[in-house]
């Protein structure tokens, strides 16, 4: 593992083809969490999984809250050029084009926020079980790149709503929304998986 501002784990390509992934777990996870997943929708990409470097309550997050679904938006702008950062010195170390992020709760608010602040870092993203990020998303454009949006119609974390008003405010600065909600909590399931390797295929 080369030395870069991240804690993370990094498998190169068996597929040169297929897009690499930039991984972000949700809170209390760590670089190991989403591996399987990536190799699972998306066989043979490079896999880029850094570690959160906020510790709440011990537990590795992307960024701060000041409560549940109330971010400390000042930190999420930080923490995005941040990560964004990070993303420029791995491309350069492993010699890789613009990542796609596939991002669970934290990990997707975060990639959410990057696609706003710091869209060239990003070929796309897929969100599960993404809220707005910032109340006051940045006019950006997003023309060409593909976001894949999953929630939960049971989460008791992310109001529906919020998960909507998300999904417009991307697709109105031209990126290519396909949002999906499941008759699901907030936890990942099988029709996840289908979906994202269907996405990703495509």
């Amino acid at each position: 593992m080369t030395e870069l501002s991240f804690i993370h784990r990094y498998e190169p390509a068996a597929d040169p083809s297929r897009p690499p992934l930039l991984l972000l777990h949700g809170t209390g996870g760590d670089e190991n969490d989403l591996l399987g997943l990536g190799r699972m929708i998306s066989p043979g990409s490079a896999l880029l999984s850094p570690r959160g470097k906020i510790l709440e309550n011990g537990m590795p997050r992307f960024f701060r809250r000041l409560a549940e679904g109330v971010f400390d938006e000042e930190d999420v702008r930080f923490r995005a050029n941040e990560l964004a950062d990070f993303v420029a010195e791995a491309r350069k170390a492993y010699g890789l084009e613009a990542p796609i992020a596939v991002g669970f709760s934290n990990g997707a608010n975060i990639a959410a926020a990057m696609l706003m602040l710091r869209p060239e870092t990003l070929a796309g993203a897929a969100l599960l079980r993404a809220i707005v990020p910032l109340s006051q998303a940045p006019d950006v454009d997003l023309a060409g790149k593909r976001v894949l949006m999953i929630s939960g119609a049971m989460d008791p974390i992310i109001p529906a709503e919020n998960a909507k008003r998300l999904a417009a405010s991307l697709s109105a600065c031209g990126a290519e929304v396909q949002h999906e909600i499941l008759p699901s909590g907030h936890n990942l399931s099988q029709t996840d998986l289908q979906l994202l390797a269907r996405w990703f295929a495509e």
